[in-house]
């Protein structure tokens, strides 16, 4: 059996419109496991990226508690917090919040530097690494606004890894790609993955969520279903798409 990773138990999220209390995520609880690409899925408002932040801890919950490899996270102060996601979680987003006048190059190895788990010469040589796995270490001079959108996200992925963390939390990390961009995107993550990196993914694209070895659907603020699938293979594509489709329309998605 597969070892929990990060655990929330009955975990709540609301927020007030004048007294009137508005619940976004209800006792929702779930294990991510070791060695899984977790992929959230569900309408628009559903609570997916309100869970997401909730579980990284970059949003607080009203209620229940969330553990991250035993140790409880909800609750701790806001220094502790930001130290653990330093440390242990790397994080995707759909923009990738680049720093502007930074170069790829130097956004990447800033979060090296900041996590402080290497000496200045490995992190130099480790984000130029990162960048050649990308493919972008021809760029890796020019500012974000010098480059794709494309090329971008994977210097973002650089960034969320050189720190070797635990667990990525990416939201929505191919919404602004057009289609050969994004299927770049979700190949990197896709072999990150096979490599042993925990990933938790929101997204609304199922061509996106097939790259998942687990899909979790919410609606409502709580967790509805979930699917289970067999390692990503590019030639069982239509295979997969069509499991999730129906799994999909099984709920009413």
């Amino acid at each position: 059996m597969k070892d929990i990773i990060l655990c929330a138990n009955n975990i709540c999220k609301s927020f007030y419109q004048g007294n009137k209390e508005i619940p976004i995520l209800k006792s929702v609880t779930v294990d991510i496991y070791e060695g899984d690409f977790t992929v959230i899925m569900g309408a628009s408002g559903a609570g997916k990226s309100t869970l997401l932040y909730a579980l990284s801890g970059m949003d607080h919950i009203t209620d229940g508690d969330i553990s991250f490899k035993g140790q409880k996270i909800n609750g701790l102060s806001e220094s502790k917090m930001a130290r653990l996601r330093a440390k242990e979680f790397g994080f995707v987003f759909q923009q990738t919040h680049l720093v502007s006048n930074l170069t790829l190059f130097e956004n990447v190895a800033v979060a090296g530097y900041i996590s402080k788990t290497k000496e200045v010469k490995q992190i130099r040589k480790k984000a130029f690494n990162l960048l050649t796995q990308m493919n972008v270490e021809d760029a890796k001079d020019r500012l974000p606004s010098q480059v794709s959108g494309g090329e971008a996200q994977r210097a973002a992925i650089a960034r969320a890894i050189i720190h070797d963390p635990k667990l990525i939390f990416a939201d929505e990390p191919t919404g602004a790609l057009n289609k050969s961009n994004s299927e770049e995107v979700l190949n990197i993550l896709t072999k990150l993955n096979e490599n042993g990196q925990n990933i938790l993914m929101v997204t609304h694209d199922i061509k996106a969520a097939i790259h998942g070895s687990r899909i979790l659907y919410l609606e409502d603020g709580m967790i509805l279903d979930e699917l289970f699938l067999d390692s990503y293979k590019e030639d069982e594509v239509r295979v997969r798409e069509s499991k999730v489709n129906n799994w999909l329309s099984s709920l009413q998605w």
